[in-house]
């Protein structure tokens, strides 16, 4: 009776997505399209723009010329740098009281996910000051118009550059939730690939394997549709013609350039098509252990890929196609489950772990709780997991 719940409540959410006014970004690219911002920020009519980043991006100097270019057309700067890998809500409301303060009148968040989720709680907290980070998580609970909002990514994963999702973690429950609503969908987005040449290796390998689960968790769920569909497929083949080309020479400005439109095409797929158990579980993991989010969503997405079954066959086999994988005259499930270990075989070869470290046995039963709590009734996923699915992947991915 609940499964049949879940699944009333994923299709009604469906349908109110098609009627919901949607934003899409607008998007500059190309190799040195962050020299285009200032004019862009100028035309807004912004005067103090409020800048939230991190302090490994500001020491390795790479806003430097940005917001020299912004000073000089009269635009004054005021740089947040205190974000961690994953934002909290004191990172969130140690930076709202600063743009606050300052009286800004915009947002640039330059950084990998972690610096547009904390940028978009910001946008959420200044849209909405009388309700709080929990108050607003889940779907649409902001409503309001944020601060015109510029993403500058320096990473090829989250695609939060041209979502509507925030992902913030409270430290004192140990939960990380989403914030999800489209006013918090960029105004602006800048994918300058030049940005990401000096990417580290395993920062490659994981935010690019985040940008793959995204595509292939809103391909398989249930609210997937025609243009997510096509985003998706997308996005996988693009990843897997160029991550680990990213990943073992990263100065190849091609591979570094596609895996942008990677990222960003499967964050348009999901951020409509929602994700799915994959990322319920990865959230607990950052949440209790503080593993970084992309590498989570890595280790995991073999696990429950496989755990699925044949009610995911067809799709995977789809995506074989797609990534070039396997002979099209073999079955679907033959087909499906080639991509898998594709994937198995990407992240080896890229230094991810088949199972995870240091968790702890009496840690499982409130991450199970967690990912349940998180995965229903709002993810259309291809099979609904009851806490005991949850527990036998917990189980699986432990080392």
């Amino acid at each position: 009776m609940r499964k049949l719940y879940y699944r009333g409540y994923q299709k009604i959410m469906k349908a109110a997505m098609e009627n919901i006014p949607w934003r899409t970004p607008l998007v500059v690219e190309g190799v040195h399209s962050l020299g285009r911002l200032p004019a862009l920020v100028s035309a807004a009519g912004i005067n103090r723009l409020f800048v939230i980043t991190d302090k490994g991006i500001l020491e390795a100097g790479l806003t430097d010329v940005m917001l020299e270019q912004l000073e000089m057309r009269g635009i004054h700067c005021t740089v947040y740098s205190d974000t961690l890998a994953n934002p909290t809500i004191h990172n969130v409301e140690a930076a709202v009281a600063q743009y606050n303060e300052v009286q800004s009148e915009g947002i640039v968040a330059f950084g990998g996910g972690s610096a547009m989720d904390c940028a978009k709680g910001v946008g959420a907290r200044v849209a909405r000051p009388d309700k709080s980070i929990s108050d607003m998580r889940g779907a649409f609970k902001v409503r309001r118009n944020m601060p015109p909002f510029f993403a500058v990514p320096t990473t090829s994963g989250t695609g939060s550059e041209g979502t509507l999702a925030a992902v913030i973690s409270d430290r004192e429950t140990h939960e990380k939730y989403a914030l999800m609503d489209t006013s918090l969908i960029p105004h602006v987005a800048i994918l300058d690939p030049y940005l990401t040449l000096d990417l580290p290796q395993e920062v490659t390998a994981m935010t690019g394997m985040d940008a793959l689960t995204h595509a292939v968790e809103s391909y398989i769920g249930r609210s997937n549709t025609e243009e997510t569909a096509s985003y998706a497929k997308e996005a996988v083949r693009l990843v897997f013609d160029n991550l680990e080309a990213s990943h073992n020479k990263g100065h190849d400005l091609k591979a570094r350039r596609e895996m942008q439109q990677a990222a960003f095409k499967a964050g348009l797929a999901f951020t409509r098509a929602y994700v799915g158990n994959i990322h319920a579980i990865a959230h607990t993991l950052g949440g209790h252990y503080n593993i970084p989010h992309g590498w989570a969503n890595a280790v995991i997405m073999p696990h429950v890929l496989e755990y699925y079954g044949s009610a995911v066959h067809k799709p995977l086999a789809e995506l074989a196609d797609v990534a070039g994988i396997g002979h099209p005259a073999e079955t679907e499930a033959v087909k499906a489950a080639a991509f898998i270990e594709a994937i198995r075989k990407m992240n080896e070869k890229m230094g991810i772990p088949e199972k995870v470290e240091g968790m702890k046995v009496e840690d499982i039963p409130g991450m199970v709780e967690k990912a349940y709590r998180e995965a229903n009734p709002l993810y259309p996923v291809p099979v609904i997991f009851d806490k005991s699915d949850f527990e036998h992947i917990y189980n699986g991915i432990r080392k």
